[in-house]
């Protein structure tokens, strides 16, 4: 049986490196907003997930959350600091899963970039409460899922794919490697 990659008339692959990996984790990021942030991912266990804001994307691809640092996943973070990030920015287009390194802070000029007044629901003190931690996921590796050309020429191909039995998908994924 032929992989439904074999039907594509145009290639749907492209693995992105350095750069290009970090703009499209910065875009898929910004996209989607949130995501499920896995904790204790070790092969075969059940893993831990909870959602949480993305604050923040640097030009390295580094991705920025605040924290409690009495909450679960810094206490899971501080015994293994390996994580996984899954965002969704819709339900037809812009997934990404990441791997990488956590590290927790306390860096008080990141919590005043990164604080948003609607935050003091967790953060009762404001953005000088003595719980806020700043995590840092330096990611190394990822798979991503997109639309090449967005949503509407994505649906306007899968119903031209629809009506004449061909294989007319938009989108393009791949490896990436930071």
């Amino acid at each position: 049986m032929d992989s439904i990659n074999k039907n594509q008339p145009e290639e749907n692959q492209k693995d992105l490196l350095g750069e290009e990996a970090v703009e499209k984790i910065k875009q898929l990021v910004k996209k989607a907003g949130t995501c499920f942030f896995c904790t204790d991912i070790r092969t075969g266990n059940p893993f831990l997930t909870r959602p949480m804001a993305a604050q923040k994307t640097d030009d390295d691809g580094n991705i920025y959350f605040l924290s409690a640092s009495d909450s679960n996943h810094n206490i899971e973070i501080e015994k293994d600091p390996m994580v996984q990030l899954l965002f969704q920015g819709s339900s037809y287009d812009s997934f990404l899963t990441l791997y990488g390194k956590a590290t927790i802070s306390r860096n008080k000029a990141m919590i005043k970039e990164l604080w948003n007044p609607m935050m003091k629901t967790w953060f009762t003190e404001g953005e000088n409460d003595r719980r806020i931690t700043v995590i840092t996921v330096a990611a190394s590796e990822g798979y991503y899922w997109d639309t090449k050309h967005g949503k509407l020429v994505s649906f306007v191909k899968r119903l031209v794919g629809a009506a004449t039995g061909q294989t007319l998908d938009d989108s393009i994924q791949g490896t990436i490697t930071m």
